[in-house]
């Protein structure tokens, strides 16, 4: 008699939020473009964490469900908020006032490389492979090639905003690691309580910095901010919860990498746009790379009973 391992059964469920998850996150860049045009980037990031915040906690209690009450979970939730929100959502929608898309894509697209180094070089929490790293640099090397390797003409003429990409890379990369921590909370939990702690450090800085009160944001601004906060962030960070403890650190970042070829994607299809034929193998090197990444090591698919 044999048993099957569940999570192996279950891996193509895991595989498809993976996918939604990269074509949400990947959609907050078009939603951020066009939020910064006439809402400042700190009060943007602000009403997006609160926005998000509330509308979970709000299924929360639909769901009959309650957030911790003890202090240690609330510590928790606030320096996964610092990690995977407050510092990241503001030094991108910064940034993006003035790098170019496919520069910003690539330098924020190795999340998994810092992820795996992290993972290898101090937490070592999950295996960190040799086929996790082939996986890393195949996928980096297929947005390299999806992109076009003449996006990297511009590095280093914006250097701040560049820098301020790779910080918010490398919080994202920390974010993943420390996110193992919220075993045996539903994944709502973590996101709904981490984006209320976000939203607390904010909305202050967003009242003394930007005087929300007297702006005057676009309609275009403010349904980006919408689809920002529900789909982009309160959506997205449910599914990262539940990655996070299905596929791992290292597997729930590949996602970086299914960005660029779902925008591709789009693109073809309802754009009309082509593909050069180097974006076509980087779009193979990305598959590989995420295969790699994401599925199981072989092991015994069953044991005896």
């Amino acid at each position: 008699m044999t048993i099957a391992n569940p999570q192996r059964s279950n891996h193509a469920i895991e595989l498809a939020l993976l996918a939604l998850l990269a074509t949400l996150w990947g959609a907050s860049y078009t939603f951020i473009k066009l939020g910064v045009a006439t809402i400042p980037p700190i009060t943007l990031i602000a009403a997006r964490t609160l926005i998000a915040g509330l509308l979970l906690l709000a299924v929360m209690r639909w769901r009959g469900l309650s957030l911790p009450m003890d202090a240690a979970s609330w510590r928790r939730f606030l320096f996964q908020a610092c990690l995977n929100s407050v510092i990241p959502f503001t030094l991108i929608a910064w940034a993006e006032r003035s790098l170019d898309a496919g520069l910003a894509t690539i330098l924020n697209s190795t999340v998994p490389v810092f992820a795996f180094l992290l993972t290898f070089a101090i937490t070592r929490h999950e295996p960190a492979t040799a086929r996790k790293l082939f996986g890393v640099l195949a996928g980096l090397a297929g947005i390299c090639l999806i992109v076009g390797v003449q996006a990297l003409g511009g590095l280093g003429e914006q250097l701040v905003a560049q820098i301020a990409i790779v910080a918010a890379t490398i919080c994202y990369a920390g974010a993943a690691i420390f996110s193992r921590g919220f075993e045996g909370l539903d994944p709502i939990a973590p996101a709904a309580g981490s984006l209320l702690c976000g939203a607390t450090i904010l909305v202050p800085l967003s009242l003394v910095v930007d005087r929300p009160w007297t702006l005057a944001p676009s309609a275009s601004s403010l349904l980006a901010l919408l689809g920002l906060a529900v789909f982009s962030t309160a959506l997205a960070f449910v599914i990262y919860f539940r990655l996070i403890q299905t596929l791992g650190s290292v597997g729930t970042t590949a996602q970086a990498y299914l960005r660029v070829p779902i925008g591709v994607a789009i693109g073809v299809l309802f754009l009309g746009e082509t593909l050069t034929s180097t974006a076509w193998i980087g779009l193979g090197c990305v598959v590989i790379g995420v295969a790699a990444m994401t599925i199981p090591e072989r092991a015994a698919a069953a044991r005896p009973c």
